[in-house]
């Protein structure tokens, strides 16, 4: 039954690591996406202007999946600090850090620590580019509602598949209009399944350490290191 957990645990660090990076792409890279939207492009360009010009980004986030269908609810919390296209990503009791070249697993709960090389050149390898490049090439967009969240105007921005075997049958950002910072990522299923990630606290220009991103085995002398490459 633990190992079950753990599993499931894994996976959905997996899961939510994609979507992260998904959004992180978005934050730290410029959109090349042809019109289809003129309102929708602008307010994308802005964002991209606006968040290029922090030196780095740190994130508190609430993450959500909910398929009433299935009678599943799941909430987490976690946090990620960024910069460029580095990040340390605490989320379900694992810690991952990529430090530009390897990405760097922690699991205290199995005490194991994996290490894998990214490979720019692999089409299926999880890097904020590959996921912007994903993005760019697989999505029609559109601007939609407008809510007001606690006094804050938020503006959605909807993000349809182009790609008919893809299981989601929508992607809606939502974008702070007063701040151009992105407030929440919400993903729909075409069987029903709805994940959220909503930026709780977003601090730019941190103090950060020479070592923030930096993984160092002495830390973890009784963690079996598992490397795949």
């Amino acid at each position: 039954m633990k190992s079950k957990i753990q599993d499931s645990k894994k996976i959905t660090m997996q899961i939510m690591a994609k979507r992260l990076l998904l959004l992180t792409a978005m934050f730290l890279f410029s959109f090349s996406i042809q019109a289809q939207d003129k309102k929708a492009k602008d307010l994308l360009d802005q964002v991209t202007a606006k968040v290029k010009s922090y030196n780095n980004i740190a994130i508190d986030f609430k993450y959500s999946l909910n398929n009433y269908k299935e009678n599943i609810n799941q909430e987490s919390k976690g946090n990620v600090t960024m910069k460029g296209n580095q990040y340390v990503l605490n989320f379900m009791g694992v810690t991952k850090i990529f430090d530009g070249k390897k990405t760097y697993t922690i699991v205290p709960e199995d005490e194991e620590i994996t290490i894998s090389t990214v490979n720019e050149k692999d089409d299926n390898a999880i890097t904020p580019s590959k996921m912007l490049t994903f993005f760019n090439s697989g999505y029609k967009y559109s601007m939609d509602i407008l809510q007001n969240v606690k006094g804050r105007k938020i503006q959605y921005i909807k993000l349809v598949p182009t790609n008919a075997k893809d299981q989601r049958k929508e992607v809606l950002l939502g974008i702070d209009i007063q701040t151009k910072h992105i407030y929440n990522l919400i993903e729909v299923g075409k069987k029903g399944t709805k994940t959220t990630l909503t930026v709780n606290s977003f601090k730019t220009n941190q103090p950060l350490s020479k070592n923030q991103f930096t993984f160092a085995e002495s830390k973890y002398p009784s963690y079996y290191v598992n490397k795949l490459d």
